[in-house]
């Protein structure tokens, strides 16, 4: 399976995938961007990104992934309310680690599921993985 939003590849069911395949793949959107690869690779999915760093440049990521490795996520774009997200997770007892909008997308993810899009304003794209509960979102608004 291969899907493609803006900067992002979603690559899944491959028996015994292994990360450089990931990449490979990914380097094929290299025309999206020459900035920032991120690529993970587990549980038989595989998700690949490239995108231009914006915010958090010195902490942030273009991929993250919840403290118990089950929710992991590659993400393009702009999150244009990310503070204000954060500050009501936060509020919610989330913890986090960097000051990027893409830490977001896994908190919200965990407190507010599936429908958690509807509450992202911005342009982007992003690929969500939920291990545990065998579930993949696909979001992109531009």
């Amino acid at each position: 399976m291969w899907a493609e939003s803006p900067g992002i590849g979603v690559f899944g069911d491959f028996p015994g995938q292994r990360y450089e395949q990931v990449k490979r793949m990914c380097d094929t959107l290299i025309h999206r961007d020459r900035t920032t690869r991120g690529s993970i690779s587990a549980n038989g999915v595989g998700m690949g990104m490239r995108r231009l760093a914006i915010i958090d440049l010195s902490g942030g990521s273009s991929r993250s992934r919840t403290k118990d490795d089950t929710i992991r996520v590659v993400f393009n774009g702009e999150i244009y309310n990310f503070r204000e997200l954060r500050s009501d997770l936060t509020s919610r007892g989330h913890r986090f680690s960097t000051q990027s909008d893409t830490e977001v997308i896994v908190h919200a993810y965990e407190e507010f599921g599936p429908g958690f899009p509807k509450r992202l304003n911005g342009m982007f794209a992003f690929s969500l993985h939920d291990g545990k509960n065998r579930k993949m979102i696909l979001a992109g608004i531009t």
